[in-house]
């Protein structure tokens, strides 16, 4: 029971802790290699994501040291040609966003349930309501037949 515990345990903080992401990230968007290595024009581009510091977003600092030689040797024509930009995001407001508005969902479901719940009961009690005056009804008519017949005998 301990080991099954221990297990779950572990793979729910592994998995937790998985979705954590940086909130800083250098993005470049470049053209693709090819068209530097054969001159010919392409409006093709990659895009160069890396998890560097502001000082070091832009093409010496994220790209060159991930393409290849041929690259490195025509920086000069090729970095111009890049946009980086430096972005910081905010996950633990998004995190906390996206948890309330699964709560207010789940709220909501449990309202619906609760709303069915009542539904049934009020049916329930009108059916129950409905047989009592019906029987009522039978009883009353019983007895007022019972009275009519009485009344038609005693003269």
């Amino acid at each position: 029971m301990l080991w099954k515990l221990l297990l779950m345990s572990t793979i729910f903080s592994a998995s937790t802790f998985a979705q954590f992401y940086e909130d800083q990230r250098c993005r470049c968007i470049c053209p693709k290699t090819n068209t530097i290595i054969n001159s010919t024009e392409q409006s093709i581009r990659t895009l160069y994501i890396a998890y560097v510091p502001p000082n070091q977003c832009n093409c010496y600092g994220v790209i060159l040291p991930r393409v290849s030689d041929k690259i490195r040797h025509n920086a000069q024509s090729f970095c111009p040609r890049c946009d980086c930009k430096y972005e910081k995001r905010n996950t633990t407001v998004i995190m906390i966003v996206v948890i309330f508005v699964l709560w207010m969902i789940l709220l909501l479901i449990v309202y619906y349930l609760f709303l069915r719940l009542l539904v049934t009961f009020s049916k329930k009690q009108q059916n129950r309501y409905n047989e009592v005056r019906s029987n009522s009804f039978e009883i009353e008519n019983l007895l007022l037949t019972g009275e009519e017949e009485m009344e038609t005998e005693i003269p």
